[in-house]
């Protein structure tokens, strides 16, 4: 029997996809309003420059000494082209977040966004999955750091003992591993030939102290920078400034002096094969160089400790982006003439260039990655806490996570378990695959944050944003690119893309295994899901006359998601079904919007 219209089918999905208004949020902003319903209230202390420094921290990492050299390598000296296309694309995101943050100034990000646009549930997913971004992302940055910092030490003859900078089931595996080939009447010379990885981890298990049954092996240099960072979060936001001010001053002037310097060793020989592998080679590295601008989005957590957010988180995410584009493209141009294309399969391109040249010089770029990576280390770290704090006040977390420290006026609760979530699995874990999620994480919050933009405009009274992304018609414009694309990758990709595609012969895999069947079509499920995609927001385009901008930056973003891997997706799966067991056993029944006094403050 069907449920009536206003019958239990329609009350539970008005409970899931209940939203907050932009005004009620808008309205709950202030400063007053905020210390009463809170108690507490965060410190406005942050201008445009400081949000554009920000940005800079985030998005220039440890991407620029490593990143570069292999996309280098791939695309020629035409991967500076890339990196403009890259920035563009990015540009349409970052628009609707200058939009988003225009509209509603709470440190929710992303969350709060997807409150205000798709309803609870989503904003819920959304919040969940930028754990994946921030707090899980660390860890891997932490992991990074550690490694840098060995590696340069090691450079001045100062050996860190291995036990000390490797993670307990690295060295533990690798233990197993070792033991059970010499039980298999290998000798160990033979393995360290065969199996040069597990050296370093079974030198560190062996050599490690032990506490009765246990080896103590741990990664101290990144629990080191987990707590130095963690307490300048804690203790202010002034803190926090000026450390990232101070590493983004000795970055930027570092590769500022890698541009000038560098231009001294340029030889035009070197650009006169300007595309060595055609297209193909150049667009190889496109994940690559799109997760270099990852992080203009960690600027929109700050929105509650700016002087004028509205205003001046639009001007620091546009600036940022900017920056961050002319150092790119000028370090790549640089790079590429400095010496020839073929070199640069490095991990260390910058250092690499100088090494012969002016070795000082070169080993003062690798103390700059330390600087790099630990700023956007900080960035991160600071803005998890206050997406839960977000989530607290909303009711989907409990109240302690809103808790604000009557000194600092810092989310004190919420950064001591950051702290903790990022400390103990980077002292003890290798979470390298589980951090891919991260990527799916930024991604998808991107793509709700494009969507978000779509369904306000589209909504019965829009609201009016003091920043508007601009509105060029798609009806005609989408459908276009569209048809366009597909006959660009029947025409010239036909070999390399196409058949490949639609063919279901078995084939080797990048591994050499040879895949067929299911094995093999699973592999293609993320790039039907962005297919249909494309064609329903193409069709979408045409009729609804949709704004360009949010639907080209929504388009980027499923493509890129389609590059990381059925693999990845499943792991994402999961993850999502361990957030929706929380918001269905907690959040949904403690949310504040089912008391809500004033109903014209919620929607349906």
């Amino acid at each position: 029997m069907k449920n009536p219209p206003d019958g239990p089918t329609k009350t539970v999905r008005n409970e899931w996809f209940r939203r907050k208004t932009v005004e009620s949020i808008v309205r709950e902003s202030g400063q007053e309003k905020m210390a009463a319903l809170h108690g507490a209230t965060l410190k406005r202390a942050l201008t445009a420059r400081d949000l554009t420094v920000f940005g800079i921290a985030a998005t220039v990492g440890a991407g620029i000494f490593s990143m570069v050299g292999q996309a280098a390598f791939d695309g020629g000296p035409a991967v500076c082209l890339l990196f403009v296309f890259i920035a563009v694309a990015c540009g349409f995101t970052a628009c609707c977040y200058a939009e988003f943050a225009s509209l509603i100034p709470i440190s929710g990000s992303a969350y709060t966004y997807a409150y205000a646009s798709f309803g609870e549930l989503i904003a819920w997913i959304i919040g969940w999955d930028l754990l994946l971004e921030y707090a899980i992302g660390n860890i891997a940055i932490a992991i990074s750091w550690s490694s840098y910092l060995v590696s340069f030490l090691a450079g001045f003859g100062i050996n860190i003992p291995a036990w000390m900078t490797m993670d307990f089931l690295t060295a533990s595996r690798a233990h197993l591993a070792v033991e059970a080939l010499l039980r298999g009447g290998q000798p160990l010379a033979k393995i360290w030939v065969d199996n040069p990885d597990l050296k370093t981890a079974y030198d560190a298990w062996t050599s490690a102290p032990v506490l009765g049954p246990c080896h103590v092996v741990a990664n101290l240099p990144a629990l080191f920078i987990t707590i130095l960072a963690t307490w300048l979060v804690y203790t202010g936001i002034k803190e926090s400034r000026n450390a990232t001010n101070v590493m983004v001053g000795v970055k930027l002037a570092v590769l500022l002096a890698v541009i000038l310097i560098g231009l001294f060793y340029v030889h035009p020989h070197n650009w006169s094969n300007f595309m060595p592998n055609g297209l193909t080679g150049v667009l190889k590295g496109t994940a690559a160089v799109f997760w270099a601008f990852i992080g203009f989005d960690a600027i929109s957590t700050t929105a509650e400790e700016c002087q004028q957010p509205q205003r001046d988180i639009p001007r620091g995410i546009f600036w940022s982006l900017i920056i961050c584009t002319v150092v790119y493209v000028a370090v790549a141009i640089v790079l590429t003439g400095m010496v020839s294309y073929k070199e640069l399969n490095l991990g260390d391109p910058l250092a690499y260039i100088f090494k012969d040249r002016l070795p000082w010089f070169g080993g003062l770029v690798a103390l700059t990655a330390l600087f790099a990576i630990a700023s956007a280390f900080l960035v991160y770290q600071y803005g998890q806490p206050r997406i839960w704090m977000s989530m607290s006040r909303d009711g989907l977390l409990p109240p302690i996570f809103s808790r604000i420290h009557p000194k600092h006026h810092t989310p004190s609760f919420s950064t001591i378990v950051t702290g903790l979530m990022v400390a103990i699995p980077a002292l003890f874990m290798n979470l390298r695959e589980v951090v891919d999620l991260s990527s799916i994480g930024t991604l998808f919050a991107f793509i709700l944050v494009c969507g978000g933009i779509l369904v306000l405009d589209h909504s019965k009274n829009p609201p009016k944003a003091k920043f508007k992304t601009p509105y060029v018609n798609s009806r005609y414009i989408v459908p276009l690119l569209y048809c366009g694309a597909l006959v660009i990758l029947y025409r010239y990709f036909k070999k390399d893309a196409w058949d490949p595609f639609f063919s279901m012969a078995p084939s080797a895999n990048e591994s050499g295994q040879i895949e067929a069947g299911w094995t093999l079509f699973q592999h293609k499920i993320p790039m039907i899901c962005f297919f249909l995609a494309a064609t329903v927001l193409a069709a979408l385009c045409f009729a609804k006359k949709l704004s360009l901008i949010p639907v080209l930056g929504l388009l980027s973003c499923v493509y890129l998601t389609s590059q990381l891997g059925v693999t990845n997706w499943a792991r994402f799966f999961f993850w999502q079904m361990a957030g929706m067991a929380i918001f269905f056993l907690y959040s949904r029944k403690a949310s504040k919007l089912i008391s809500h006094k004033n109903h014209a403050d919620v929607e349906n």
